[in-house]
């Protein structure tokens, strides 16, 4: 009996593992608060770099005010846009702005997948008016983790920095919550914020590139 002949199906990679293989391109920002010189500037460099996704790493806002044109931007010139709450703004505040705008999305305790990319996260911090303690901060983490668990590549996003990161040396501790977390779930990236003298910040936690966007963004692929 002939065997039977390889198809060209066979042969190529299917259109699925191919998407797959795609990056994303990413620009992250925190710290905002309200500054839409800031903003326009970053819509024409997200324009210029064609980016995918763009992250809103916490306070968005100046204690709840000036929530005009930080969001609505991006959405114009065609960009997805994830974000999570400050210490400036409230989990429903956050929440108002992704529901007020198509392709936006908060990801506090919750997460978004593109391709074989996950992206979780945790907003708000251990400290100021809007505080939602340690244990809140781990529990959202681990809620929008699970949601994507068997993802190829995963981004953590959370708006304070980790204890023990560098960003310590301006004297503010940094979460005990979010470290564990870098330590249990070993995001391939953690995006954060906060203080905004360490904007431009980078280092390595474990198995976990540590990326502080506080008012210095940053534009990268995964």
């Amino acid at each position: 009996m002939d065997k039977p002949k390889k198809t060209l199906q066979t042969k190529l990679k299917s259109p699925k593992s191919l998407k797959q293989q795609k990056k994303t391109k990413i620009l992250a920002i925190g710290d905002i608060h309200g500054d839409t010189g800031l903003v326009k500037r970053l819509v024409e460099m997200a324009k210029k770099e064609k980016v995918d996704l763009v992250i809103l790493a916490g306070d968005l806002t100046f204690a709840e005010r000036s929530t005009d044109y930080i969001v609505g931007p991006f959405i114009r010139a065609k960009k997805q846009v994830l974000l999570i709450p400050g210490n400036h703004e409230s989990i429903a505040t956050a929440d108002f702005l992704a529901e007020a705008y198509p392709n936006t999305k908060n990801i506090h305790g919750s997460s978004f997948k593109k391709n074989d990319l996950g992206i979780f996260g945790a907003g708000t911090a251990n400290m100021g008016v809007h505080q939602i303690g340690e244990n809140n901060i781990f529990n959202a983490l681990k809620r929008g983790y699970e949601q994507i668990r068997g993802v190829k590549k995963k981004v953590m996003v959370t708006h304070m920095h980790p204890f023990g990161s560098k960003a310590e040396i301006f004297g503010f501790p940094g979460s005990l919550a979010i470290r564990k977390a870098i330590e249990k779930f070993s995001p391939d990236i953690l995006i954060n914020a906060h203080i905004h003298e360490a904007g431009g910040l980078y280092e390595k936690i474990g198995k976990t590139y540590v990326i502080n966007v506080s008012r210095k963004e940053k534009i990268f692929e995964i």
